[in-house]
């Protein structure tokens, strides 16, 4: 650490990054107003794949699933050595129509999506300029990436492609996320969840006129009490919730059609498993009591869950490398390292056996809320770029 961190090219670094830092600014503008909401992040993948280009990177592309990226390449022998991919999610949870017009308070910027994560993908881009200005080599190959999907029912699709159908899917061997707050907090582990969409139907009907035939809301309205009563531990944490229900066409009307969305979360996969495993029992005994409890005659209440978000559960070990480089890092700083577990694009590696970490982007708060403000101030927007370009050389070394 020390090697990096007294070595004329990190002082040279420095001075960029010193520089540098209303570009980074006007950036993160930029990227904040061009709207990126789940599965439409197109416009905004387009204008920073060219930003990757103006940083120097080479092989720029967009992949099928429309992911950004481009390599800088080391001086080991290219797979022999391995390759850091470094990703930050482009994508946010605001549907389109809403207002990411930036304003700007003192040295606090606020905007929907701001901090989470435009500032990751900005900061990003200011700490590939600074290692290109100071000539650093590295021995392993690093692929920067502007992924998308990751928030909500994005489930992680621009990682699943990079990581399982890429073109570099056999050759990253350490994953580094760009998605948190807090630069002394590390995330080494996923939270994994599962989430469903289930479809109740059944024949429908005038509620007084055909009173009597089995009602898909009710089958529904029991799964959801039968799940609200499931035991989980609290360690490893397990949860469950029900987020959307929909459904039925008038108050008079028996509903030929009812939906819910559920989600699974756990930190152990096998926990998880047990959660998923009960819900869809209950759904299946909630449609046989209905089918029971009252008239078939005009046909019977049926359940399809799909399954609409899989994210999978992993953990990179506190003794590894990538985290104990990570660790060093934050301590370099003055900072006292923390060690979370959380749901990222991390997971994916994770669950690959892949080393793998998330780490932060700098000061913000409100993430995912209509109010989501960063803090742009240039010492403290030196210090973040510092950290993270060093986390990423240490790791790539």
């Amino acid at each position: 650490m020390r090697q990096i961190l007294d070595s004329q090219p990190f002082k040279a670094a420095t001075a960029f990054i010193e520089q540098d830092q209303p570009r980074f600014v006007k950036e993160l503008i930029e990227l904040t107003e061009i709207p990126s909401p789940p599965f439409k992040e197109q416009r905004r993948a387009k204008a920073y794949l060219e930003m990757l280009r103006q940083s120097g990177l080479t092989d720029a592309e967009m992949d099928q699933e429309g992911n950004v990226m481009g390599l800088r390449k080391g001086s080991g022998s290219g797979s022999a050595t391995g390759m850091v991919a470094v990703v930050a999610h482009l994508d946010t949870v605001f549907p389109e129509g809403t207002d990411v017009k930036v304003k700007r308070e003192g040295t606090r910027l606020l905007a929907p999506g701001v901090g989470d994560n435009t500032r990751g993908a900005a900061l990003m881009l200011a700490l590939i300029r600074a290692m290109e200005a100071a000539k650093f080599q590295t021995r392993k190959d690093i692929l920067f990436v502007g992924n998308v999907g990751e928030e909500g029912e994005g489930d992680l699709r621009g990682v699943k492609f990079l990581m399982q159908k890429g073109k570099y899917k056999d050759r990253i061997t350490e994953f580094i996320a760009i998605d948190g707050g807090d630069q002394a907090s590390i995330t080494h582990g996923g939270v994994g969840s599962r989430r469903y969409r289930v479809t109740f139907k059944g024949p429908g009907g005038h509620s007084y006129g055909a009173f009597g035939l089995v009602n898909p809301a009710y089958a529904m309205g029991n799964a959801i009490a039968k799940f609200s009563r499931i035991q989980v531990p609290e360690r490893p944490k397990t949860t469950y919730n029900v987020g959307l229900v929909s459904g039925g066409t008038s108050v008079n009307s028996i509903p030929f059609e009812m939906q819910m969305v559920i989600d699974m979360r756990s930190v152990d996969c096998g926990e998880l498993k047990k959660v998923e495993d009960q819900f869809l029992a209950i759904v299946r005994d909630a449609v046989d009591e209905e089918n029971r409890a009252r008239s078939t005659r005009e046909g019977k209440v049926t359940a399809e869950p799909k399954m609409v978000g899989d994210r999978p559960c992993g953990q990179t070990a506190l003794t590894s490398p990538i985290v104990q480089k990570t660790s060093a890092v934050v301590k370099a700083f003055g900072l006292t390292p923390s060690y979370s577990i959380s749901s990222t694009d991390s997971n994916l590696p994770m669950s690959l056996g892949i080393p793998a970490v998330t780490i932060g982007r700098g000061p913000g708060a409100r993430a995912h809320a209509l109010d989501e403000w960063t803090i742009v101030d240039p010492a403290q927007d030196v210090k973040a770029v510092q950290v993270a370009m060093t986390m990423i050389l240490a790791v790539a070394q």
